[in-house]
C-alpha cells in the first residue's frame, strides 16, 4: 500500500480518536479501538493488531523487501551503512514514527513504532537498530526535552530523513557508569566549550545531527550532566575510530570526538544539570526500542527455521517430525509471543504517559536474552547449515548478542527491575 494512502487512513483514525475522546474521556484508547472492530468486550479480550497497525506493518514489511533484503549480505559483509536507505526510510515515514504531524512526523504512537521495528529487522537487525535509534534517542530527545525554537529547527529534517540523528552518552571510561564521564562542557559567556570523546554510537560518521550528554558539574553527581544538540560540520566536531564489529555490522557504529568545540548556549536541550537524567527517561524509551528489534531478530530466525525444518528430510521423512525438532520450534514460538506481549504492554504505558521504567527494563531484559536463545537453537535447527552465510541464521546468531548490551546491559536491567520491586 502507498504510503500516502497509509497516512490518510490514519489521519481519519486520529480524527475519530478524537472525537471519541471528547464524548468519552474516561474510555482509554484501545477500549476505542476495540468498539470500532465490532468486538464483543463482555465475552472477549482482543489481541489483535487493529486497522492502523496493521496498515503499518504491512508497510515497513514491503520497505524491508524491497529495498533491503536484496542487499542483506552485501552490506554485511562490507560493513556499509546505507545511507540512501534511511532517507528512503524518510519517505515512508519511518524517521519521524513518533513525531507529530506539526513538525513533519507521522504521528504516530509505540505499537505502531514496535510493528515498523520489528518487521525490518526479520529482514535485517541492522537497518532495524538504525532506525530505532535515529527514532528513539535523537530524534526522541529533541522531541521530549527541546524548546520550540529547538523542534521546529531539527525535528522536520529528522522526521523526513534528510538529517540522520546520532546520541552520545558512552564513553571509553564509562559504560554503565555513566556519572564518571570525562566529557565536558564549559559555559563562556552565551557559548560552550566541548570536549572530551564518545564512543559505541550508532551514526557517529554518519550522523548529520548528534545530541551527547556532557558533564557541566562534578564527576560522578547525577545533576552535573547536561545535554546539547551539535550540527555536522561545527568546527572542533569530528568522528574518530569507526568499529568492526561482530553483528550488526550495516549499522554505523564510530565515536564522537570533540576538541574545543564552541557551540552557542541555544544548542542546550533542557536545564542547565539536567541532562543525565533526560538520557535516564530517553532510555526508558529505546529499551522498548530493543525489544521491538529483538522481536524481529526472534521471529525472523524462527521463521527461517520453521521453513527449513519442513524442508529438511532425513530419515526419511522432514526433521520438523521430530520431538528433538519440534520441542525447539514449540518453545520458540512460546518465547517471542511471551515477550511480544511484554513489549507491547510497556508500549501501552508509555502512551498513556505512565512510569514505565520497570516495565522498559523487563520488556528490553527479557526480549533480548530471549532472541539470543532463539538465535541459537536456530543455528542448531539448520545444522551445518546454520554455520553457513548462505542461510540468514548465522546473521541473526551474530546480530542478537547485541540487544542483551546496547542501551543497557541485562545485568543493569536486573539492578533497574530490583530497584523498582523493592521500594
Amino acid at each position: 500500500m502507498e504510503t500516502s494512502v497509509v497516512l490518510k487512513k490514519l489521519n481519519s483514525w486520529k480524527v475519530f480518536l478524537l472525537k471519541k475522546q471528547k464524548e468519552l474521556p474516561y474510555i482509554c484508547t484501545w477500549k476505542i479501538v476495540i468498539e470500532r472492530m465490532n468486538i464483543d468486550t463482555q465475552n472477549s479480550l482482543c489481541f489483535d493488531l487493529s486497522e492502523t497497525q496493521q496498515m503499518v506493518a504491512s508497510s515497513a514489511k514491503d520497505f524491508a523487501e524491497q529495498y533491503i533484503r536484496p542487499y542483506v549480505m552485501e552490506w554485511d559483509e562490507k560493513q556499509e551503512f546505507p545511507v540512501h536507505i534511511m532517507r528512503k526510510a524518510g519517505e515512508y515515514g519511518f524517521m519521524g514514527i513518533l513525531v507529530p504531524e506539526m513538525y513533519g512526523g507521522s504521528g504516530l504512537g509505540y505499537h505502531e513504532y514496535v510493528e515498523i521495528i520489528t518487521e525490518i529487522s526479520k529482514v535485517d537487525p541492522s537497518m532495524g537498530l538504525s532506525i530505532a535509534a535515529h527514532n528513539s534517542l535523537c530524534t526522541n530527545h529533541i522531541l521530549e526535552f527541546g524548546d520550540q525554537d529547538q523542534k521546529q529547527r531539527w525535528l522536520p529534517k529528522l522526521a523526513s530523513g534528510e538529517w540522520i540523528g546520532a546520541w552520545g552518552l558512552t564513553e571509553h571510561n564509562t559504560g554503565s557508569d555513566a556519572g564518571g564521564m570525562n566529557s565536558t562542557a564549559v559555559r563562556e559567556g552565551d557559548s560552550w566549550i566541548l570536549n572530551g570523546t564518545k564512543n559505541f554510537i550508532t551514526h557517529g560518521k554518519s550522523g548529520d545531527l548528534a545530541v551527547v550528554i556532557m558533564r557541566t558539574g562534578e564527576k560522578g553527581d547525577n545533576h552535573g550532566m547536561t545535554a546539547f544538540a551539535i550540527e555536522r560540520g561545527t568546527p572542533g566536531f569530528s568522528s574518530g575510530k569507526k568499529e568492526n564489529k561482530l553483528g550488526m555490522r550495516a549499522s554505523e557504529t564510530a565515536e564522537l570526538v570533540f576538541d574545543q568545540c564552541r557551540i552557542s548556549d541555544d544548542n542546550r536541550l533542557g536545564e542547565v544539570g539536567n541532562g543525565f537524567i533526560q538520557s535516564l527517561k530517553i532510555l526508558d524509551g529505546g529499551r522498548i526500542s530493543i525489544g521491538a528489534l529483538s522481536l524481529g531478530i526472534a521471529k525472523g530466525a524462527y521463521q527461517a527455521s520453521l521453513a527449513y525444518s519442513k524442508e529438511r528430510v532425513q530419515f526419511g521423512k522432514p526433521i520438523s517430525h521430530f520431538q528433538g525438532i519440534s520441542f525447539k520450534l514449540a518453545e520458540m514460538a512460546t518465547e517471542i509471543e511471551a515477550a511480544e506481549l511484554l513489549v507491547h504492554k510497556a508500549s501501552f504505558e508509555k502512551n498513556a504517559g505512565r512510569k514505565m521504567t520497570k516495565l522498559s527494563a523487563m520488556c528490553k531484559m527479557y526480549a533480548s536474552e530471549m532472541c539470543v536463545r532463539v538465535a541459537n537453537e536456530s543455528v542448531q535447527i539448520h545444522g551445518g547449515y546454520g554455520y553457513s552465510k548462505e542461510f540468514p541464521v548465522e546473521k541473526f546468531y551474530r546480530d542478537s548478542k547485541l540487544c542483551t548490551i546496547g542501551e543497557g546491559t541485562t545485568e543493569i536491567q536486573k539492578v533497574v527491575i530490583a530497584r523498582n520491586i523493592l521500594k
